[in-house]
């Protein structure tokens, strides 16, 4: 049987944080709140550029936890299609949104 004709199982449970990539949650959640804990002390000229980064961080943070979390459940059934679907989809919508906001900030200054 072919790869691309086999289906990949999911694990589910706590099965998830014996498994690659999965068990790279562990250092997402250690690195994300090393994160929180430099950006919110840090000193910066611009406040509105620590309020952007601390956003990005808690929010990439939530959503690695969600996905944590519909793994551990079992939400995804067994299959992959989905989970890559929605979280490609937000990634590739914030990289987008923070791309034109970027060029509009570079153009009108």
């Amino acid at each position: 049987m072919s790869s691309a004709t086999s289906t990949a199982h999911l694990p589910s449970g706590l099965s998830v944080l014996t498994t690659f990539p999965d068990v790279l949650f562990i250092p997402e959640f250690i690195f994300g709140g090393l994160v929180w804990i430099l950006v919110a002390s840090s000193k910066v000229p611009l406040p509105i550029l620590q309020g952007w980064v601390m956003f990005v961080s808690v929010f990439c943070f939530v959503m690695s936890t969600t996905l944590l979390c519909l793994y551990i459940c079992g939400a995804h059934g067994g299959k992959s299609s989905w989970v890559t679907l929605v979280f490609a989809f937000l990634a590739t919508l914030m990289y987008v949104i923070h791309q034109v906001f970027s060029l509009r900030r570079w153009k009108s200054s």
